[in-house]
């Protein structure tokens, strides 16, 4: 796993794009041009790890939706990337007949099923097009990388395994089987691409562990079947550590509802929370103020802009764990050192302006050749740095709009002492009230954050004050119907999830911090400093990789889909700790938690962990699932 599943993913899309041969390095002709024809899922996989400039260098000079209306083009060959859905086959089938194109590469994201190939070859039969159709591939690449060290499975149709989805009470068995097998299927592609077997460990009595019993069976099945294995060969042992099992924790969401509500300080979280942040691009909406003309001017109308936060966005790479105070100065500093640049180069160039005639400047020139040409080969560097600048001056200045004017820094700070279970220097009550404090939205998530990490629950008299305080400030009480219903159960279950007593240390106020010359108005917002602390579910991995015997986690089931037999147990048989991990959310998970696993295994040499879940939902979206679930 020392190459991240992100490169893996990459190699095999591009091995995918070149007819299914990898692709040759040093070969100086030209690519062979062809269409791409995918479907939303195909879209929602590629575009996070291939931008357009990468898909022409392959040689793709279209790419179209397999259901938009698409025009002949006889002499280029198509590839296929779609998953094997019935209106997906119909349609290729209908392509076929309506003989499109060159060739046909077909490539199913998922496994597809004998009878939907005997479909396909019945409409070529049909359609006279055997020998158009040259190759046909499983490509098992049916989830979505957005970082080095993240995946999560899908985003179209995610409402059909999100946590709302499983935790629905008339859920019926055939349903919930449904859910599961669409789980387990992104995740055994995962394995697939990934090239390993894990070891699985899970809690009982969850839905987590039916994920488990079933991605055992699979994998198990696809071992047994020596002739079509897919862990043979020459996928295996590409990693470093191919000797060693990688460790997968299946984590149920119900361990920790807390967490995906919680008001965070880290820099990709907050983009998250507060912004459009979706498969690693932001939408900004930029509005461009008052114009100066007469009484009864329109505001003028918002720009819509789209940034893309990528793998290559150096600034992004480094800061997106960073406090917010931290990101707003290194933007600050940035700015700085290109200016410094910029104006170099601007001096370089009035002096090469100047008349032959001057003595001094024919030896300056001399001089100044050396430092132009140096100048100007750097001048692609400087704009791509002024573009970063640029994005995320504007990225920062849009969350930061958010954390002034709902007050985030005073509920981020609030929530970690309640999950801490330190001292409150403000009642709940006034928080609640506090016209000025955050959105409805925001008082609902502090007060289910309070709700969940109480150890007591408040009495029915003081429950009351707080839901007309809410109802009040208009919040909808929809979400805290469902977590009473919630915390009931769980409390038979098991004991609420301690969230560490580390808290949030506020370092004073801002404006000391930033100098006078900045762009971002800090007044008033706390410069808090994170101090490391882990969530439940850094624990769970912490205990599982580590071997560590704790009540937590002593009765998780143990699955080895390598082993003969599937016994059941929870002993483990390997008893030397893992070096790499995958913690998997069964419901959903988000990018606290993400970085919460990236800051903890920092500290650990050599060790390497993936986060994934099952759908990346932000505290509002989260919250908009409770409420569902909560309607009576």
């Amino acid at each position: 796993m020392a190459a991240g599943i992100r490169e893996k993913q990459i190699v095999a899309l591009k091995r995918m794009l070149n007819f299914n041969v990898p692709p040759v390095k040093n070969s100086t002709g030209e690519p062979v041009w062809k269409v791409l024809i995918y479907d939303r899922f195909g879209q929602d996989t590629i575009s996070p790890l291939l931008s357009v400039k990468e898909l022409r260098d392959m040689g793709i000079t279209l790419h179209l939706l397999l259901h938009s209306d698409r025009d002949p083009i006889l002499d280029v060959p198509a590839v296929y990337f779609v998953m094997p859905t019935e209106e997906n086959i119909d349609r290729m089938c209908q392509d076929l007949r309506n003989q499109l194109y060159e060739s046909y590469y077909l490539n199913f994201i998922s496994a597809i099923s004998r009878s939907k190939l005997e479909d396909i070859a019945n409409a070529a039969l049909g359609a006279n097009a055997v020998a158009q159709v040259a190759k046909v591939f499983d490509q098992y690449l049916n989830f979505i990388t957005l970082e080095d060290d993240m995946f999560v499975l899908c985003n179209q149709n995610k409402e059909l395994i999100s946590y709302r989805a499983i935790n629905r009470p008339d859920i019926t068995d055939t349903e919930m089987e449904t859910i599961m097998d669409t789980i387990v299927d992104s995740l055994f592609c995962f394995f697939v691409t990934l090239g390993a077997i894990p070891i699985i460990r899970c809690a009982r009595g969850t839905a987590a562990e039916m994920v488990a019993v079933k991605l055992d069976k699979k994998l198990r099945e696809n071992l047994r079947d020596a002739r079509n294995s897919l862990f043979t060969g020459d996928t295996l042992g590409t990693g470093q550590f191919s000797f060693q099992r990688p460790l997968l924790i299946l984590v149920d969401r119900n361990i920790d509802l807390a967490t995906p509500l919680h008001h965070t300080w880290t820099y990709q979280a907050l983009v998250h929370d507060v912004l459009d942040f979706h498969l690693n691009r932001v939408n900004l909406e930029e509005s461009s103020g008052m114009e100066n003309s007469p009484a009864g001017a329109r505001p003028k109308k918002k720009n819509k802009k789209s940034y893309d936060l990528t793998a290559a966005d150096k600034f992004w790479q480094k800061h997106k764990g960073s406090p917010f105070p931290e990101v707003a100065e290194s933007v600050q500093q940035e700015l700085e050192s290109y200016r410094a640049q910029e104006d170099e180069v601007k001096r370089l160039k009035s002096i090469m302006g100047l008349e032959g005639e001057d003595e001094g400047a024919i030896s300056m020139l001399s001089d100044n050749t050396a430092k132009l040409t140096s100048a100007v080969s750097s001048l692609p560097e400087l704009l791509e740095k002024k573009r970063l600048i640029d994005l995320h001056t504007n990225v920062a200045t849009a969350v930061l709009e958010h954390i002034k004017t709902r007050k985030l820094d005073v509920y981020f700070e609030y929530e970690e002492k309640l999950m801490s279970k330190s001292t409150l220097d403000k009642s709940l009550l006034d928080m609640i009230s506090d016209p000025d404090a955050g959105t409805p939205e925001d008082k609902m998530r502090l007060f289910l954050i309070y709700y969940i990490s109480s150890v007591q629950a408040p009495s029915e008299v003081d429950l009351e004050q707080y839901k007309k305080a809410l109802t009040d400030a208009g919040c909808n009480l929809n979400p805290l119907n469902y977590i009473k219903q919630w915390k009931a159960f769980a409390k038979m279950a098991s004991t609420p999830a301690s969230y560490g007593n580390a808290t949030a240390k506020p370092m004073g106020l801002f404006s000391r911090v930033m100098n006078t010359g900045s762009q971002f108005v800090m007044e008033g917002v706390k410069n808090l400093v994170l101090k490391q602390q882990n969530l439940p579910v850094t624990r769970i991995l912490d205990n599982l990789m580590e071997m560590k015997s704790n009540p937590e986690t002593d009765d998780y089931r143990y699955f080895d889909p390598k082993m003969l037999r599937g016994s059941d147990s929870s002993v483990p048989r390997n008893k030397n700790p893992f070096q790499e991990a995958i913690v998997f959310l069964v419901g959903g998970g988000n990018y606290i938690e993400y970085q919460n696993l990236i800051d903890y295994i920092k500290g650990k040499q050599g060790k390497h962990v993936l986060y994934g879940c099952s759908e990346l939902f932000n505290a509002a979206q989260f919250l908009k699932q409770l409420s569902q679930l909560g309607q009576k």
